[in-house]
């Protein structure tokens, strides 16, 4: 029979393997670091090795509590005695004492070092989840602000050729100076504009740098956004199982927990056993014996094991407010992304539209068909297109990548 069960408990366990491991065989983004090339750059995060250290720390306090905070302690003592008869008797005494943890409290410090241990791996883990992020968020800013910088070139480049088109039809005398000078001014209007965009694309440059100076940075386009694979509930169901802060929380309320025992224990004192020898008399009395100390328990002890006790509820408390706040954080990020999808969408249909409409009104105005304003509300138009189209795109895209990359999907972070 417990043989069967085993087996049930062992077929459960790998079915609820089956489906992270499945998962998180995901191909990395096209517009995103490779694998390789992401975890090294995680790994070499200030945050992250600043985690690690702390990690190693812990394993120190571990080995502490485990070898025990009390010491050996010897204590040493002389005296000269004075008779009224006979002579002086130089006399010494030496003890050796220490406290041994009763009540099972060197196996509830063991579990405490144990569970330091865990929370500080969680944290290694939240460090390169928190890199993660940022890697995606500022190399997708980056590739945004290259994709505005070479939208605005273009729109330069049209601004110039109406400005040429003005230049002929004043030529001509179909066009006045003050044409001439709202052309101009309008061309002059796009070089500030992508003079703008060029030290953004600097300063998204120098961001990404400045976080990963390990990473080479090579540009690649945009990607196009696409339906989530999964429902609200599957990502909030994934997300919450990888989720670092959580694995945190939950070990700061086992820390609390084993804290609160641990006072539990403290209101019996621990007992400090000693063995000791001496000389008195000139040296013609011996004496050893053994001695044992113990303090008397009061108010304190129960006030401090009342305070852990409540300190552990607060950690419960703490738990369920993170989760509620992830869950709330999760269904906002599929709300946004689903909601980026479709304004990209749209805006893609009218970028089409103001482009054709753009290039249609630079012909009738170059023909005599059309006058200078609705040329230059034309190309202003297909502008203000091209970038909301932009936009709506990086916002598809980083909402999409937050979710895998809080699901730890890409970039080999299930493997944590």
């Amino acid at each position: 029979m417990r043989r069967r069960m085993l087996r049930a408990a062992a077929l459960q366990a790998c079915m609820l393997l089956a489906l992270p491991l499945q998962a998180a065989d995901r191909a990395t983004p096209p517009d995103l670091p490779a694998t390789e090339l992401a975890r090294q750059a995680i790994d070499q995060e200030p945050g992250v090795i600043e985690a690690r250290r702390a990690f190693d720390a812990s394993t120190h306090g571990a080995a502490a509590l485990r070898a025990s905070p009390n010491e050996w302690t010897t204590r040493l003592s002389a005296q000269r005695r004075r008779y009224d008869i006979g002579a002086n008797s130089n006399e010494w005494q030496a003890a050796l004492e220490r406290t041994v943890r009763v009540g099972g409290k060197a196996r509830i410090d063991s579990q405490l070092g144990d569970t330091e241990l865990v929370i500080a791996q969680a944290r290694i883990d939240e460090a390169r989840h928190e890199a993660a992020r940022a890697l995606a968020d500022l190399w997708i800013d980056t590739l945004a602000a290259i994709r505005l910088q070479e939208l605005l070139a273009e729109q330069l480049a049209f601004a110039e050729t109406n400005h040429q088109a003005v230049q002929s039809r004043q030529r001509a005398g179909d066009a006045s100076l003050l044409d001439l000078n709202v052309a101009r001014a309008d061309v002059l209007e796009v070089q500030r504009q992508r003079s703008a965009a060029v030290t953004d694309e600097a300063k998204a440059r120098a961001r990404l740098r400045g976080r990963f100076p390990q990473l080479s940075f090579a540009p690649v386009p945009l990607a196009e956004p696409h339906e989530l694979d999964w429902q609200e509930a599957q990502w909030r169901e994934r997300i919450l199982a990888e989720s670092d802060p959580l694995r945190i929380a939950a070990g700061q309320l086992r820390k609390a927990e084993l804290t609160a025992s641990r006072s539990r224990a403290d209101r019996v004192p621990d007992p400090t056993f000693g063995v000791f020898t001496g000389s008195e008399a000139n040296r013609s009395e011996r004496i050893v014996g053994l001695s044992v100390s113990i303090p008397l328990s009061g108010t304190y002890r129960e006030a401090r094991m009342r305070q852990a006790l409540q300190e552990a509820e607060v950690a419960r408390a703490s738990l369920e407010r993170q989760r509620s706040a992830q869950e709330s954080e999760i269904a906002e990020t599929v709300l946004d992304a689903n909601g980026a999808l479709a304004r990209w969408r749209l805006s893609e249909l009218g970028l089409a539209t103001t482009r054709d409409s753009a290039r249609l009104t630079q012909r009738a105005y170059t023909l005599g068909e059309a006058d200078l304003q609705a040329l230059l509300l034309a190309r202003r138009q297909s502008l203000d297109a091209a970038t909301a189209a932009v936009q709506a795109r990086v916002q598809a895209l980083r909402r999409h990548y937050r979710l895998l990359v809080d699901a730890h999907l890409i970039w080999g972070l299930a493997d944590e």
